[in-house]
């Protein structure tokens, strides 16, 4: 389902880009050097656990090159009839990945920080095919959503609990569906943001952030960057807006 959304941020993406790359990126993930190891080791295998965290990955990754929209509790339908075990394990079946199953594992990414296991297994990718990494380009997106996302009623204590909690694990911070500044011209409906950091090279996209809606480029962009360096030590050109 994020394929969908990479294809309306501009300019660097567009639908036969992320095709091409999402199935460079399933293989890569499928060979013996990437494999499901990391999101295995970074998330955990609970004991008696039919799929692991980077198999669930994996099935998320087939789906995604479908280019499909539809509700979570179809997810399972997708794979009747195609050759699981094959693709994704041994004795792995169809209804293994139901709902249930995809729900618990999106939490236990959350948990783990999304950001981080995207660039992490994007940059192994990038590094397997060669990719030139000397510069790089980042932009963001604003998403929008029909309905009204109301937030709940707290108490100033709370939000102040939850705000002192958020920055000491801001891979975890909840993102406000708001308006804010629309780059899709819809300003009556309400948002989020997803910014990017993709490779002069093919633009290919090393990471990304999910962010709340009224989130602008400017208080962010470095904060960005540095996230990403953490991860990679990165010597060369970046390009970015200059909001």
């Amino acid at each position: 389902m994020f394929f969908q959304s990479f294809t309306t941020i501009r300019p660097i993406l567009n639908e036969k880009l992320i095709f091409r790359w999402s199935l460079k990126l399933f293989v890569c993930i499928k060979s013996y050097k990437i494999r499901c190891a990391y999101p295995d080791k970074k998330v955990g295998i609970k004991v008696k656990e039919t799929l692991t965290p980077g198999q669930v990955m994996k099935a998320m990754i087939l789906n995604g090159l479908g280019f499909l929209s539809a509700p979570l509790y179809l997810f399972e339908e997708f794979f009747v009839g195609k050759a699981t075990e094959h693709l994704i394990g041994t004795g792995v079946l169809p209804s293994h990945l139901n709902d249930d199953k995809l729900g618990r594992a999106l939490d236990q990414y959350y948990q783990v920080g999304t950001t981080k296991l995207f660039t992490a297994i994007a940059i192994k990718a990038a590094d397997k095919y060669q990719v030139e990494m000397d510069s790089i380009h980042l932009d963001g997106s604003s998403m929008y959503v029909h309905g009204e996302y109301k937030k709940d009623a707290q108490s100033t204590e709370e939000v102040n609990q939850k705000r002192e909690l958020n920055e000491s694990l801001s891979e975890m911070k909840p993102i406000e569906i708001v308006h804010g500044y629309s780059r899709d011209h819809r300003p009556d409906l309400k948002q989020f943001i997803i910014d990017m950091i993709v490779t002069g090279d093919g633009d290919i996209p090393l990471y990304l952030k999910i962010d709340s809606g009224n989130v602008d480029d400017k208080s962010v962009f470095v904060s960005r960057l540095k996230e990403f360096r953490k991860q990679w030590t990165f010597e060369g050109i970046c390009v970015a807006d200059s909001a």
